[in-house]
């Protein structure tokens, strides 16, 4: 990360610079796509404001548009959907009890709730996938929000599996499964085809939890624009739109690597459908995919999304990965900080693993801690970057914050290349400035 200063090097004027680099990281190492970059940048005209701007608020409410009860968040990082049986009973706990000490939500992922997720879970997002697993209306009526899975960001328009070794007594029982063999996840749902029925859906869950509940639609980003408009027509609260970077541990690598597009080409279109509806802001937009820093938050943010979601990065923060377990790392050919075999249910330090004796590795407290202050930082950062841009509220990052450091970024998140007024397909060309 380029510091502040060193972008200020080249400045005269002795006044504070109000420049912020930010990197929006897009690549695929199969496709040799390059690294994007966009950047906020604050001239003199913000330069008193942001010095004299409160820390800016980061509260978030989820679900405004039609639930009795909607979601208010202190921050706007929220934990992204992962199963109890892709992760372990300790870790689906930490994840609950990290999310609650920040005051953010959590979610459930594939194959139902576990009693330890829900008590230790302030907000809970019930996950509704199309395999069904686990899943029972009791479930929901406990659930403080309701989460349809159309589409995932790494595998969208496809399904998942699990393999058979992590498919233990419990897991097999909570999904009705039989014990030892390989899992597998549909890509469609079954009681329903396209947006007409998805209304029907969404209002019998409606139904289901005395319209108390949000019901949130979540698609993987391919058409968002479309996508999204759909997911406004069906009636959704809100939309959770997950980009290509976002982790799996159960599609084929052709999938990961080839199919969806990046997270941050994917807002704008999104937004654009939001706003032509006359529901930004009405309708909340999650926007999820290789979120891993304030940075990229604040980026997210500024494009028009209302919050963010974090699963992989959430791992990390865990423990998965942890430099102390290097030995155990190498013995299975790989290395701390490298090690992303998840499917495979040997993770040393006991989060994507169902094996009882490494799962009972990962204390659920200390991991919580952990995770905490994992998401206080993100949020510090984020307000870090609003208040230079002299925000008082991190809602109030908007697209006028951002210029793109390379061509191809300033058109897939059209804001104009820096040092122009030129977006690539748009208004004038390289070199020009408005007067």
């Amino acid at each position: 990360m380029t510091s502040i200063a060193e972008l200020s090097s080249c400045l005269t004027s002795s006044y504070p610079a109000r420049t912020l680099r930010l990197e929006c990281r897009a690549n695929r190492n199969s496709t040799g796509d390059s690294t994007s970059e966009i950047a906020a940048s604050r001239g003199l005209i913000r330069a008193v404001t942001s010095s004299i701007a409160t820390n800016p608020t980061t509260d978030v409410t989820i679900g405004t548009r039609f639930a009795h009860k909607p979601l208010k968040l202190k921050i706007p990082i929220t934990i992204a959907g992962m199963s109890f049986g892709a992760l372990s009973a300790p870790a689906k706990e930490a994840l609950g009890r990290g999310a609650t000490l920040v005051g953010t939500s959590t979610t459930t992922g594939d194959g139902g709730m576990t009693a330890e997720e829900r008590e230790h879970s302030r907000i809970l997002v019930y996950q509704l996938l199309p395999s069904r697993y686990g899943m029972n209306p009791d479930d929901l009526r406990k659930a403080d929000a309701i989460e349809v899975v159309v589409g995932q960001g790494a595998k969208p328009g496809g399904g998942g599996m699990l393999l058979g070794q992590k498919i233990t007594e419990r897991v097999a029982a909570m999904r009705v499964l039989p014990q030892g063999i390989d899992q597998r996840s549909a890509c469609r749902h079954p009681d329903w085809t396209g947006p007409d029925d998805l209304e029907i859906k969404i209002e019998e869950l409606r139904e289901i939890t005395d319209w108390e509940k949000p019901v949130l639609v979540k698609i993987g980003a391919s058409r968002p624009y479309y996508d999204t408009a759909l997911a406004i027509k069906a009636g959704a609260d809100a939309i959770v739109l997950d980009g290509m970077q976002g982790g799996t541990a159960a599609t084929q690598d052709v999938f990961i690597e080839h199919v969806g597009i990046p997270t941050l080409c994917a807002i704008p279109p999104a937004v654009e459908a939001l706003q032509e509806l006359g529901m930004h802001r009405k309708v909340q937009l999650i926007v999820s995919g290789g979120i891993r820093s304030g940075a990229d938050v604040a980026k997210c943010l500024a494009l028009g999304a209302d919050a963010v979601s974090i699963g992989t990065a959430a791992l990390i923060a865990l423990g998965d990965n942890d430099p102390h377990l290097e030995e155990e790392y190498r013995a299975l050919g790989t290395t701390a900080g490298a090690y992303d075999d998840w499917h495979e249910g040997r993770d040393p330090a006991g989060i994507t693993t169902q094996d009882p004796v490494l799962a009972a590795r990962l204390d659920p407290v200390l991991a919580a801690r952990k995770l905490a202050n994992y998401l206080s930082v993100m949020t510090l950062e984020t307000q870090t970057i609003a208040r230079a841009c002299g925000k008082s509220h991190i809602h109030n990052l908007e697209p006028e914050d951002l210029v793109a450091l390379t061509v191809e970024a300033a058109a897939m998140a059209r804001v104009p290349l820096a040092g122009t007024d030129w977006i690539p397909g748009r208004a004038a060309a390289p070199g020009t400035h408005k007067e």
